[in-house]
């Protein structure tokens, strides 16, 4: 009796990215771009390779789903959202220490690839521009208040 199995490599990728997580250190992904459905910024590609930092600090979302990885993150101050299906996962591994393990390419079938994109799972938060020029006219209580509520933004300078 043999019967068609799915890829094992989503719940392969799933379980270090959990394991390496946990354990406090920092999950990177090797994605060769190669594979139809890898949606990368291709700037940043080095021999058909883009290294990718997949910690919840280091990507402003992300959702491993059953056939793809949606996330996105700052390139060059640019927010860029990515799509990579697993087989394009060559491997997984910890910064610190480089434990994780790699994993063969996996191309899909013909025929298998949607052709139109499926709606993201990814929830993404709208951002809006503000025109610094306009001024609108609020009295000063009104200001203090809001003033009070908003924390204003900083940065922080973190060293490796």
């Amino acid at each position: 009796m043999t019967s068609e199995m799915s890829s094992n490599k989503p719940y392969v990728v799933k379980a270090f990215y959990d394991w390496i997580f946990d354990n406090g250190l920092t999950p990177y992904i090797v994605v060769d771009v190669n594979v139809y459905g890898v949606m990368v910024p291709m700037s940043y590609v080095n021999d058909g390779q883009i290294v990718l930092n997949v910690s919840p600090s280091a990507v402003g979302s992300i959702a491993m789903g059953e056939e793809i990885i949606e996330l996105s993150a700052r390139f060059g101050g640019k927010l860029e959202n990515m799509s990579i299906p697993y087989g394009a996962v060559v491997a997984i591994y910890a910064k610190e220490n480089g434990a994780g393990t790699s994993l063969a390419i996996e191309h899909p079938e013909p025929g298998t690839i949607a052709e139109e994109p499926l709606p993201s799972p990814v929830k993404m938060s709208s951002v809006k521009a503000v025109d610094s020029k306009t001024t609108t006219k609020t009295s000063a209580k009104q200001q203090s208040t809001q003033a009070s509520k908003v924390k204003k933004p900083s940065l922080s300078v973190v060293k490796n």
